[in-house]
């Protein structure tokens, strides 16, 4: 049996300090490209039923022509536009749609969404709270619900591991998206914050799999080291958390490939995740676990 959390953890440890270090970089260097939900702005999609391959400058032609700087214009679909620009008034995006009508053709309003910056300074805040707090959440859950575990391992150490797994998850989300926005122009709304506790509360429901039959080995296995038991116990689990991941990872796939614009990019950070989630369930929890009682051991030997 291949030892994975023994003396092989500092591979997988490595695997994702090479995966998580660039995104911590482009963070720092970047940050986040954050979209309208958390800037404040104005998100207009238009269609054009009977014009394929409409120049993306004419339309920004009429926007500056408005007093409209800077747009974000994309595709979206084959006759689909993205704007993306500060927030205007409802006379100002009528004008400016009976212009593009006027000047390249035919034209429809699919979405007009405006957020304020009020609004979107109170989004961010709430964002950053809920992600602490299902953090604080899943440790105090997981040290009341592994109270009852046997030695050597203590209950709130379960809770610390399942966290730290987390934060490598959201990290490895984060800082893909971050490189993804400076190179791609890939922004970040409301749907990335629910997609990142979507990823929180699979990551954690995945790691209690392993943690649960670990606490079971422990009862049964006596004199067996701890390393062993928990290798022994990913072993046991390990079928079973790659064919659960699997079967959401084709469905975010098919989401990602054929889902459409609106929600490509909350499958891709989902399917990001979901990916990372399971990985650090298996790679990085456990051995993490192993280190910490090694370490201890250790300790109490010198």
């Amino acid at each position: 049996m291949f030892d994975i959390v023994g003396k092989n953890k500092w591979i997988w440890f490595v695997i994702s300090g090479i995966v998580i270090i660039p995104g911590i970089i482009g963070l720092i260097l970047w940050g986040l490209n954050l979209g309208i939900d958390f800037k404040g702005g104005t998100l207009l999609e238009i269609n054009f039923p009977s014009i394929e391959n409409v120049e993306q400058t004419k339309i920004n032609e009429i926007l500056v022509a408005n007093g409209i700087e800077n747009a974000q214009i994309s595709k979206s679909g084959v006759q689909n536009f993205l704007i993306r620009l500060k927030p205007i008034e409802h006379e100002v995006q009528q004008k400016i749609m009976a212009e593009i009508s006027q000047k390249i053709g035919e034209v429809k309003e699919v979405r007009l969404e405006t957020v304020g910056p009020t609004i979107s300074r109170d989004l961010t805040r709430k964002a950053f709270i809920s992600v602490i707090l299902a953090s604080l959440g899943i440790v105090i859950y997981l040290a009341w619900a592994f109270r009852r575990v046997p030695r050597p391992v203590t209950s709130w150490r379960f809770g610390v591991c399942a966290v730290a797994a987390l934060i490598h998850d959201v990290l490895v989300v984060t800082g893909i998206f971050s490189i993804l926005g400076h190179f791609f122009k890939v922004e970040i709304d409301s749907m990335f914050v629910t997609a990142l506790l979507t990823i929180i509360g699979f990551s954690v429901h995945d790691t209690i799999v392993v943690f649960d039959r670990i606490r079971e080995n422990l009862k049964t296995r006596y004199g067996e080291s701890f390393a062993n038991i928990a290798n022994h116990s990913v072993y046991q689990t390990l079928g079973r958390s790659l064919n659960t991941s699997l079967t959401v990872i084709f469905t975010l796939l098919a989401l990602f490939l054929f889902g459409g614009a609106t929600i490509k990019y909350f499958a891709l950070a989902l399917l990001i995740g979901i990916i990372a989630g399971t990985y650090s369930s298996i790679f990085n929890a456990t051995p993490l676990l192993v280190l910490w009682q090694e370490i201890i051991i250790k300790k109490k030997v010198k």
